[in-house]
C-alpha cells in the first residue's frame, strides 16, 4: 500500500490531512467489474452518499438500477422479516413494530400508527396517547425492552427532539437507537450501523417526511450499497456491541 499525502475535501466541505485518511479497501465499480484502483474507506464513504442520494431521488424515475447488498443471514430466532427485491425497490412483508411517543409527539405517532397499519404492519403503542400522558423516560424502556426479547422488528421512538429517547434507548445491550434529522440519515443509520430503532422530534419532523424516514428505515438492508465495506462495517457493528464501560 502507498500512503498518500494529499488532502482530500471531505462532505462538509473541509480539507482532510491525506496522513489522516483510512487504510485503503478494494472496491466495486458500480456495474459489478472490479475496479483496476484502490479507494479508501473515507473517499468511498463521500462517493456512496453523492450516488445514494441520487438514486432514492432519481432511480425509480430514470429507470436506474438500485445499489443493493445481499441480504445478510440473521439470528433464526428473530422475527425479522424476509424481503424480496422487484425492480428498483425492496418490498418488505409487514413487521412487527413497536412504538412509543412522549406527549409532545402524540398526533405525529397516531398519524405514523394508522399510515403502518394501512400497509399491513403489526404496530404495538406503548407510549402517550391522546388520554393519557407518558414521559420518554417511562415509555422508551418498555418499547427497547420488546426489541431485546426480540418480540418486535423494529422501534419507532418520538419525543420532542428525539435525542432523549436515543440517550435511554443506546443503554440498552442490543438496541441500536439513532436520532436523526432527515430521510438519508434514516436509511444510513440502517445501511451502515444496523439500527433496529428510529428516534424522531416532533419539534423537527412533519408527518409526510416522518412516513418517509420511516419507510427507509423499515426498507434498508443492514450494509445495502455498501458491498466493499460490508466485512468492515460487519466487524464494527459487532465490536461497539462489546463495548461497555
Amino acid at each position: 500500500m502507498v500512503r498518500s499525502n494529499r488532502n482530500i475535501t471531505g462532505i462538509d466541505g473541509m480539507s482532510v490531512p491525506g496522513r489522516l485518511r483510512c487504510r485503503r479497501v478494494r472496491f466495486l465499480s458500480f456495474s459489478g467489474n472490479r475496479g483496476a484502483n484502490t479507494m479508501n474507506r473515507r473517499d468511498f464513504l463521500q462517493s456512496t452518499v453523492v450516488a445514494a442520494s441520487g438514486i432514492s431521488l432519481f432511480g425509480t424515475i430514470s429507470g436506474a438500477r438500485s445499489i443493493s447488498a445481499p441480504i445478510l443471514d440473521r439470528d433464526s430466532s428473530s422475527p425479522t422479516p424476509s424481503t424480496q427485491e422487484n425492480g428498483t425497490m425492496n418490498e418488505i412483508v409487514p413487521m412487527k413494530i413497536v412504538i412509543a411517543a412522549d406527549p409532545f409527539a402524540v398526533a405525529l405517532k397516531d398519524a405514523l400508527v394508522a399510515y403502518l397499519k394501512d400497509k399491513g404492519h403489526e404496530v404495538t403503542d406503548v407510549g402517550s396517547t391522546a388520554t393519557k400522558e407518558v414521559a420518554y423516560f417511562d415509555c422508551c424502556p418498555v418499547a427497547c425492552k420488546m426489541l431485546q426479547e426480540k418480540k418486535v422488528d423494529r422501534a419507532i421512538l418520538f419525543c420532542g427532539t428525539g435525542m432523549g429517547m436515543s440517550v435511554i434507548a443506546n443503554r440498552f445491550p442490543g438496541v441500536v437507537a439513532a436520532c436523526v434529522e432527515s430521510v438519508f440519515a434514516a436509511k444510513m443509520c440502517r445501511a451502515i450501523n444496523d439500527a433496529n430503532a428510529l428516534c424522531l422530534g416532533a419539534m423537527i419532523w412533519g408527518e409526510w417526511m416522518t412516513k418517509e424516514a420511516v419507510d427507509v428505515f423499515l426498507q434498508t438492508q443492514f450494509t445495502e450499497g455498501l458491498d466493499p465495506l460490508a466485512d468492515f462495517l460487519k466487524e464494527a457493528a459487532a465490536t461497539v456491541e462489546r463495548i461497555r464501560p
